[in-house]
């Protein structure tokens, strides 16, 4: 049992947090008996991460993984699959020569792109991806084109009708993207706003590559955004289900299994 009584909110809020990371499923009862807290204020930690997107309440329970129609939060997706993404984005980034445009859309994986891109310079890079912004402002030889839009804090990028806007006056040679679920029939998010912004950046890309560990393929979620065809390749780890990466390429789209 860790003690709770005694830690700032926003302390404990954080070791919650670091524990559902973690574990991934829990109740309110089992926090409350864990951080040595009240029930009452068990419920007012997760509240206050629920509302931050950290976490999702649901009856009987609490959670930091995704589904159908909540995708987690930029906390939970940073930490995770971290092997996996730099092994995709490495190989990704061999698609990529100096001078292109590149747009890279508001994925994790695409933060590990940004190191082997970095040696790429000169670059245009086009992102609505706040992480992204804050560490390609610090280079060199990098034409930064920002999409603007609602700030949404859960997912740590822009949204909304100015994004999708912007996205439609640019152009860029190669895109890198990810969604939250990935099948034979296409790709998929569970959030309209997001969805949205995504379908919109997809036809700012000439070429579109999907970088997706293999916890996202042969899963779906609320919004279908596109056909796989739409995809010059799709990048994954070797992890993923050989029959589901079969029913993939049966649908015209190379897919590439990185070991990581």
């Amino acid at each position: 049992m860790t003690s709770g009584r005694g830690e700032l909110p926003a302390q404990r809020q954080r070791d919650i947090a670091n524990y559902l990371l973690t574990h991934s499923t829990s109740t309110a009862q089992e926090l409350a008996q864990r951080f040595n807290v009240s029930l009452v204020t068990a419920h007012r930690d997760l509240d206050a991460l629920a509302r931050k997107g950290v976490v999702r309440k649901f009856h009987g329970g609490v959670t930091a993984q995704p589904s159908s129609v909540f995708e987690s939060s930029i906390e939970y997706r940073t930490g995770a699959a971290l092997n996996e993404k730099r092994a995709i984005a490495a190989r990704a980034a061999d698609l990529v020569q100096p001078g292109m445009s590149v747009l890279v859309d508001s994925s994790t994986t695409n933060l590990h792109l940004l190191d082997p891109l970095e040696t790429l310079r000169p670059l245009t890079l086009i992102t609505n991806f706040v992480p992204v912004v804050s560490r390609v402002s610090q280079w060199e030889d990098v034409r930064l084109v920002v999409l603007g839009g609602e700030y949404d804090a859960r997912h740590a990028s822009m949204h909304g009708i100015a994004c999708e806007d912007a996205a439609g006056r640019v152009r860029a040679d190669i895109g890198f993207f990810s969604f939250a679920g990935i099948d034979e029939r296409g790709v998929y998010h569970p959030e309209q706003e997001v969805a949205a912004s995504k379908r919109a950046m997809l036809a700012t890309a000439t070429r579109r590559v999907i970088l997706a560990d293999s916890s996202k393929l042969g899963r779906t979620a609320l919004h279908w955004l596109a056909p796989l065809d739409d995809f010059e390749q799709l990048i994954t780890d070797n992890c993923a289900p050989a029959d589901v990466v079969a029913g993939l390429r049966s649908r015209d789209i190379e897919v590439i299994v990185e070991e990581s």
